[in-house]
């Protein structure tokens, strides 16, 4: 969990290994995009500082964060990447819908992680407001987008 100490977007690059031959799936979701598209700038900004080429990074759509297991799981089968990287936001709201989008789409992550031999990063954030949900993709605690990006830089090349 993020606090006022932890700065989601602060990470030392000399002590990652180079991403220059890394291939990365980004599976985005639409649903709270204003959430979405902050994650996967921060995502896109780490993993291209960190020497990944652009050309190596692949972006999907998805309706919402509940669609995100069955496109990366067709993105890992459909393409050749070395990590793939989950983003979505679910923001509470009046009934019990939230726990059970967040509940199935932290399961699927996990259950690709352990089906795929490519690894899923689950980059969803789980907030109880928009408020918070902005303080995590860009605000005051940094992005998670770029947190999910050095995990997967080091996902992708672990064993290597």
């Amino acid at each position: 969990m993020a606090t006022a100490n932890k700065n989601l977007s602060v990470y030392d690059k000399a002590a990652l290994p180079d991403a220059k031959d890394l291939r990365f799936g980004i599976v985005v979701s639409e649903w709270n995009d204003e959430i979405t598209e902050g994650l996967y700038s921060g995502a896109m900004e780490a993993l291209l500082d960190c020497g990944a080429l652009e050309s190596n990074i692949i972006r999907w759509n998805v309706p919402g964060s509940f669609e995100l297991t069955f496109g990366c799981k067709k993105l890992a089968a459909e393409t050749k990447v070395d990590a793939i990287i989950a983003i979505g936001s679910v923001i509470q709201g009046e009934t019990k819908h939230f726990d059970f989008v967040c509940s199935a789409t932290a399961q699927g992550i996990k259950d690709l992680n352990v089906l795929l031999d490519v690894p899923v990063i689950f980059c969803v954030l789980t907030d109880n407001t928009m408020e918070q949900a902005r303080e995590r993709s860009g605000g005051k605690h940094g992005n998670k987008g770029t947190e999910a990006a050095i995990a997967a830089i080091k996902m992708a090349t672990l064993g290597r």
